[in-house]
């Protein structure tokens, strides 16, 4: 099984910027694409970005511009670097792994509020 530690969510006025940190550690044989997700309020669970092992990236339209997804490979650990946020952009953000062996794990979240 793989553990995931979240970190890096706060409160942000509008415009301003967070970057949240996702270290995996357990049960890794091979890490092959990792990401984030978000949930808001009343709202299902949406993709936000991820990452393949040889750097492949993919993005949700509503934050193409303004968020980075990146990892470090030797520390199995994702980053996603948030930019010109918004108020919509509040919800609680999912780390996601999937690994060759383990399956899929999932973080316990972290929140990200952005209000003036």
């Amino acid at each position: 099984q793989v553990q995931l530690v979240e970190s890096g969510g706060g409160l942000v006025q509008p415009g301003g910027s967070l970057r949240l940190s996702c270290a995996a550690s357990g049960s890794i044989y091979r890490i092959v694409i990792m990401g984030w997700y978000r949930q808001a309020p009343g709202k299902q669970r949406e993709l936000v970005a991820t990452i393949t092992s040889d750097g492949g990236t993919n993005y949700s339209d509503s934050v193409k511009g303004r968020f980075t997804i990146s990892r470090d490979n030797a520390k199995n650990t994702v980053y996603l670097e948030m930019n010109s946020l918004k108020p919509d952009d509040t919800a609680v953000y999912y780390c996601n792994v999937g690994d060759y062996l383990s399956g899929t794990s999932w973080g316990r979240g972290t929140q990200v509020t952005v209000s003036s």
